[in-house]
């Protein structure tokens, strides 16, 4: 059987941010710490650029999970938030399920902490109810690279598609004349590598 490819559609495609909480932050060993929240918030910001339907879940705030993140408000302060009193998957939550379904999406892409639990859970069961679900991996995190990679592994084997948030977005923006500048602020803003190469670009191009 021939392999078929099957690109993020803008039009088809939901964001699911799952357990991005302070205290669960503190596990995550595999990416350093500020690149892991500059990850986190490139996410959310394609998610608005491309003015995907997001949802915001945590689970046990009261808990040692702790509060979500203060960036993630802030970014989306009137996206569906669903805080689970306790279940670990997200799945299992009525009103989780409720929200992503709701979307009318069949797209998922989900990223979250920490990796081979709060994302690998809900990204099977979607999976087994008919959604394509897209894994963001370095805005994901866990306690080192054997659970990482463990999860993968899992992730893949059922069918989900592992890419890095700056894969999602030009997956999803498909030619850059569809917004030069757009796109290019986005990763700009995100990867200081590219911010350099776009001010050296319009220097250039300036200067004709």
């Amino acid at each position: 059987m021939s392999y078929k490819y099957k690109r993020l559609d803008k039009n088809d495609a939901a964001v699911l941010l799952v357990d991005h909480q302070t205290g669960l932050l503190s596990l995550v060993r595999d990416i350093e710490p500020d690149k892991f929240r500059n990850n986190v918030r490139a996410l959310g910001d394609l998610a608005k650029f491309f003015k995907l339907p997001t949802i915001l879940t945590t689970s046990f705030e009261t808990g040692p999970n702790g509060p979500l993140i203060p960036e993630l408000k802030a970014q989306f302060p009137d996206a569906p938030y669903i805080a689970r009193p306790g279940n670990i998957n997200a799945w299992d939550n009525e009103d989780f399920v409720k929200a992503v379904k709701a979307t009318g999406k069949k797209q998922l892409i989900i990223a979250g902490v920490v990796t081979e639990v709060c994302v690998a859970f809900p990204v099977l069961s979607a999976i087994e109810e008919g959604f394509e679900v897209f894994v963001v991996t370095d805005a994901s995190g866990t306690f080192d690279d054997l659970a990482r990679h463990s999860s993968w592994l899992r992730m893949s084997a059922a069918g989900a598609q592992l890419m890095t948030w700056f894969a999602v977005a030009c997956e999803l923006h498909r030619d850059w004349r569809n917004d030069i500048e757009g796109l290019a602020k986005l990763c700009s803003d995100h990867l200081s590598d590219y911010a350099n190469l776009i001010v050296s670009h319009t220097a250039l191009t300036k200067g004709k």
